[in-house]
């Protein structure tokens, strides 16, 4: 029963938004990678983007 809490009360995606090459956060925020199990094991992030790549003029 534990981890059926511990999944609803952390999220397993997250979605934000970058501009300028910076991560659009407000003031107080931040993001976390919160891990519940004990141990050294290798842990896998995904990431899928979707936008424009900017283009550099100057090459």
């Amino acid at each position: 029963m534990p981890a059926h809490i511990k999944t609803a009360l952390t999220n397993t995606s997250l979605s934000f938004s970058i501009q300028n090459e910076k991560l659009m956060l407000g003031t107080w925020q931040g993001i976390y990678l919160w891990e519940h199990r004990f141990g050294n094991n290798i842990r896998k992030i995904n990431i899928h983007a979707i936008g424009e790549i900017k283009k550099n003029i100057y090459n």
